[in-house]
């Protein structure tokens, strides 16, 4: 029953997203890379949403509240606030010279060489991190629902997390490379409405285990009287997010993820126009609000229901909850569901690097001259490239001690040099393109050399690693100003208008942006202690 379910909720997803973009243009680069540029608010933040949730965020957000309690729903709550700047700041500006990628932008603003560093940089990234995480991340989560050393007979933890790895990548590279962006959006909402209903129904069969059939009131009373001190926003010096690095590290790095990765906001690029985009974004925004109570109470309630067992540790406890908790048939369709977290984080990555090489490399290095045609070919042919290569790679992270902890570090590397030149190009005209060039490259060796020199991995301990990753963007805005003022542009910079996508703002974005705030400063007030501090 568990497997039938779980293939009847994946098949039902694959035949409703060939339904709805079969005869979507997918022959030209706008049709391919940006769904058309007539993706809706709704379709736009239910991709956002899928897209930034997968195993790494279910399964490691819950682990990080086993250990620590609610104060790591920052992760979430403070994605509001990077989301209402996009909606309000980040969007307008990309959207209003009609770009397909980030480094596109930085071209514009800067030069060609500062897209072509900022477009290898996103490249390796998603190439060699971001791809092999999800997809390993994946078929340890979906091996441990599924069973499926059962399923298949194979025994080898190596060769089944190999299999695994495989069969999610093929499934995730023909979405990708075959449907685009709007393919990769429609299945990312689809999939969307499944994990909201299987988070919510994993929270509420969990609160009545542990009110002990008294029902999901008692279950929360009895979860908040057991460990009151666990209910706390304020998160403590010895937890992994500290209240402080709340306004240093944390608050950049979703900053840079919400308004500048080119995986996430590639489908806000597809917008129909500014209008649906902010709709898009500030809807998804409303969403991440709800995100606590699936991505934070469930490890909290593991906590109380397993703490006492040694053998179960933060890494495990979600799926152990889903195991208990769960009738047969839901816990197949909630493997079905995590399946489709998987593959949207992975064909999202993809579908962006495929984009990153057809317009900033082959278009512009290697065939300047190539047709539309040409364009969307190479960016497939490339995408099975990138895809083999990172199936190759993913069963090779099983020496990892921490996955979580590992693409945390690894983001930090290449987020904060691109995000302090994305900002500093928008809000200062006369800062120069060496200036970028020198920000990117200074930046990135700075971030690699304090996490990997032992000594000044020492020092960077010290100060927590959120902490040094302010200081690094602080001091490369510094920089770039400094050289802004040394050697200004001749004139300052002009944004120029595309044409391509209508600019009129939504007429509530600045309301509904406030509320969003408030109700994030109000989470924050009911359940600070600052006692911990």
């Amino acid at each position: 029953m568990v497997l039938l379910s779980f293939v009847l909720f994946t098949g039902l997803i694959a035949v409703v997203t060939y339904a709805l973009t079969r005869n979507d243009d997918h022959a030209s680069s706008d049709g391919y890379f940006l769904a058309g540029r007539r993706l809706t608010g709704p379709i736009i933040a239910g991709s956002l949403l899928l897209t930034n949730l997968s195993t790494e965020q279910m399964v490691g957000l819950n682990g990080a509240a086993f250990n620590d309690g609610f104060s790591v729903m920052a992760w979430e709550v403070l994605a509001v606030v990077a989301l209402v700047a996009s909606a309000l700041f980040f969007l307008p500006r990309f959207l209003k010279s009609g770009i397909a990628t980030v480094p596109q932008f930085l071209e514009e603003r800067f030069d060609a060489g500062t897209r072509t560093i900022t477009t290898f940089i996103f490249l390796v990234a998603y190439a060699a991190i971001l791809l092999p995480i999800v997809l390993y991340t994946g078929a340890r989560g979906l091996n441990g629902m599924l069973d499926m050393a059962a399923l298949t007979g194979i025994q080898s933890e190596q060769n089944i997390i190999t299999f695994t790895v495989w069969l999610v990548g093929l499934i995730g590279t023909t979405y990708a490379i075959f449907g685009g962006l709007r393919t990769v959006a429609v299945s990312d909402t689809l999939n969307g409405i499944g994990l909201l209903v299987g988070g919510f129904l994993i929270a509420y069969f969990g609160l009545q285990v542990v009110g002990e059939g008294e029902g999901v009131l008692a279950g929360l009373a009895r979860l908040q009287s057991a460990h009151p001190e666990r209910f706390n926003s304020i998160g403590a010096a010895d937890q992994s997010v500290p209240f402080s690095t709340l306004f240093t590290g944390v608050t950049l790095l979703g900053m840079f993820y919400w308004t500048t990765n080119q995986q996430i906001i590639q489908r806000t690029f597809g917008a129909r126009n500014l209008r649906e985009g902010q709709k898009g974004v500030l809807l998804c925004g409303a969403l991440k609000l709800l995100g606590p109570l699936y991505l934070v109470l469930p490890g909290m309630m593991a906590f109380y229901l397993y703490s006492g067992d040694s053998s179960i540790k933060a890494d495990m406890a979600y799926g152990q909850l889903v195991r208990d908790v769960l009738p047969g048939p839901l816990t197949g369709f909630f493997a079905a569901i995590m399946v489709g977290a998987i593959l949207s984080s992975y064909n999202s990555a993809l579908n962006s690097t495929t984009t990153l090489f057809s317009l900033g490399i082959y278009k512009t290095m290697i065939n300047r001259h190539a047709s539309e045609e040409q364009v969307v070919i190479s960016g497939k042919i490339f995408g099975w490239v990138i895809a083999l290569v990172s199936m190759g790679m993913a069963p090779l992270l099983m020496g990892q001690a921490s996955i979580f902890g590992y693409l945390q570090k690894m983001n930090g590397l290449y987020f904060i040099p691109i995000f302090s030149v994305v900002l500093v190009g928008m809000l200062f005209r006369r800062v120069p393109a060496i200036a970028a060039k020198v920000a990117l490259v200074a930046g990135f060796a700075c971030i690699a050399l304090g996490y990997f020199v032992p000594s000044l991995a020492a020092v960077v301990d010290r100060m927590h690693e959120f902490h040094f990753l302010g200081a690094v963007f602080a001091a490369l805005i510094a920089l770039m100003l400094i050289i802004g003022a040394v050697q200004p542009r001749a004139e300052a910079w002009e944004q120029h208008y595309s044409g391509d996508v209508d600019l009129t703002p939504w007429q509530h974005v600045r309301t509904t942006s406030a509320v969003l705030l408030a109700v994030v400063v109000l989470i924050y007030v009911v359940f600070a202690d600052f006692s911990v501090l």
